[in-house]
């Protein structure tokens, strides 16, 4: 009886604690959509305060220096992945790294591309 109540309760509590990859990946998806319509005002406001922050040079706006930024075509989402309040997304054409806040998923780094053995190099980033 007590084996068959922990299972039991082990199982509900793994099915209350699903992973949401909805939110991130239709972060990703509109962070490229604004982009690709040039609303780059847009796509700045879905950047993490930090990444905006450090994103644009003295004297230029964030919308200009993501003008100026090779950030791939975006695309379809082939894969997503959570850790508690970080996510990487997968697209296509790119690979994100996304935070959670408050106010919802916002991207942390974008235009990232794997190095061999080493972390992601990326042209946004905080």
């Amino acid at each position: 009886m007590r084996i068959t109540l922990a299972v039991a309760l082990a199982a509900v509590l793994v099915a209350g604690c699903s992973v949401d990859t909805a939110g991130p990946a239709r972060a990703a998806e509109g962070f490229h959509s604004a982009l690709a319509s040039q609303q780059l005002d847009a796509a700045c406001a879905m950047l993490a305060k930090q990444t905006a922050d450090k994103l644009p040079d003295p004297g230029q706006s964030c919308a200009e220096a993501l003008r100026e930024l090779n950030l791939g075509a975006g695309g379809p989402v082939t894969e997503v992945s959570v850790w508690g309040d970080e996510a990487q997304v997968r697209l296509a054409g790119d690979t994100l790294f996304l935070r959670h806040y408050r106010d919802g998923w916002r991207v942390k780094a974008a235009g990232c591309e794997p190095v061999h053995d080493l972390p992601y190099e990326c042209e946004v980033e905080n």
